[in-house]
């Protein structure tokens, strides 16, 4: 299957959704309520046992009050203050196995792996919305009258308090900060990177999360971006409030962060990718304006890549 653009339109693309006039606004209205959370924690051991590293369940309070789970990895052999590394997960998944991260914490990172809220790991999704639920976490508050009920701003803002608790632990360097994830972690790579300036580098894959109108147009029941379907299906099927939807979508839409990112990037894409539109992927790459490199896997999709371990491995050796 042929990307959805050829290469060189991709690389040209500026996006189709669009972005409220107060983005900047609401973004700085989060942050600013961030700033009064807390970047204390609870540790618990966890059962997993390595010579190699220390394993803890790391828990949280987020802005609203839920309680965030992570799972935290510490090198047994550290020596002075070593990188950081946090670990954003796919969509309905969670912070992944212990084993995942000793590989990382053997050449001295320390490892957080957040789970989102209300997904597949312990993390509380206490928000209380008005309107519809249905079919996943993307239009989840899109009908509450407070735009600041959106599900995904509360994860983003979620993102940045993990990286802030990894950049004080005793041991880590708040200076060489590393952020990555697949899909759903891509996307939240990418808006945690905007967010919070001082991570170094970022390594989003074939992110989710951005250019909701260009998904829409694409044969949207296959996609990563089906709830859209149910959701106008439900509760708009004449679209009469279509261009709402789409500038309150544009909230937590990344293009609309990208340009705020000062770290180097490294975007990984598949051109086939049926789950996130590859054209969705470069209206977010194609705004961002410090140092980046595109990887393109031509004949992949939404799926393993090889290499790509090893490569986002080399990336954050770098830190």
């Amino acid at each position: 299957m042929p990307a959805d653009m050829p290469l060189t339109e991709l690389l040209q693309y500026g996006g189709s959704s669009p972005k409220p006039d107060d983005f900047d606004a609401y973004w700085e209205r989060g942050l600013k309520e961030l700033e009064e959370q807390s970047l204390d924690y609870e540790l618990v051991p966890a059962d997993f046992k390595s010579p190699l590293a220390d394993f803890y369940h790391l828990y949280f309070t987020g802005v609203g009050g839920a309680r965030v789970h992570c799972k935290l990895a510490r090198p047994k052999r550290a020596e002075g203050n070593g990188p950081g590394l946090a670990y954003l997960h796919g969509y309905s998944c969670d912070s992944g196995d212990w084993f995942e991260k000793i590989g990382y914490a053997a050449h001295g990172f320390t490892v957080l792996a957040m789970d989102c809220r209300g997904q597949g790991g312990p993390s509380q999704d206490n928000l209380t919305v008005q309107g519809t639920t249905i079919r996943g976490h993307l239009i989840r508050g899109i009908d509450d009258p407070d735009p600041d009920k959106m599900y995904f701003r509360n994860v983003f803002l979620d993102t940045v308090q993990t990286v802030r608790i990894l950049m004080a632990m005793d041991g880590v360097d708040p200076d060489r900060i590393g952020v990555y994830g697949l899909s759903q972690g891509g996307a939240l790579t990418t808006a945690c990177a905007a967010l919070e300036p001082r991570v170094r580098i970022a390594v989003p894959v074939y992110p989710f999360l951005t250019d909701y109108k260009r998904a829409w147009q694409s044969d949207v029941s296959v996609t990563a971006y089906e709830e859209l379907l149910y959701y106008f299906r439900f509760f708009d099927p004449h679209h009469a409030r279509e261009e709402e939807v789409f500038r309150r979508l544009g909230y937590i839409d990344i293009q609309n962060l990208a340009d705020r990112i000062q770290a180097r990037v490294l975007w990984v894409t598949g051109l086939t990718d049926k789950i996130c539109p590859p054209s969705t992927q470069f209206a977010a790459y194609n705004k961002i304006r410090s140092e980046k490199e595109l990887l393109v896997y031509h004949e992949y999709g939404h799926e393993y890549l090889p290499y790509l371990a090893d490569r986002a491995f080399q990336e954050f050796m770098k830190l």
